[in-house]
């Protein structure tokens, strides 16, 4: 691994299962914690982009869920917010592109 980087749990433990293998981690502070969460969206969204899948889905629900914990944010209220404009505004089912506004 070239960088530290924000893992799953329980991926300390798996790895140091393995007797052919050893690993260093430690506990971020909150704002690394933060940081790492959002390079861990946008690589997780990467990696969703190039190969779109449920593996790649559910790896990008699991870091918007760490995230809404980390901002004190519910899922469930998110999920209520999100119905509540896609109701007042639509959602993205449409592909419609705004070019101009006069």
């Amino acid at each position: 691994m070239k960088q530290p980087k924000l893992v799953r749990d329980f991926i300390p433990q798996i790895i140091q299962e393995d007797p052919e293998r050893t690993c260093d981690y430690y506990i971020a502070d909150t704002e690394e914690y933060r940081q790492r969460l959002f390079d861990k969206m946008r690589e997780e969204l990467d990696e969703f982009i190039e190969e779109p899948s449920y593996e790649e889905a559910a790896d990008m629900y699991e870091v918007f869920r760490a995230i809404c914990l980390e901002f004190a944010l519910s899922i469930d209220s998110v999920h209520n917010v999100a119905a509540e404009k896609r109701a007042q505004r639509g959602a993205f089912f449409d592909k419609i592109v705004l070019e101009r506004v006069d």
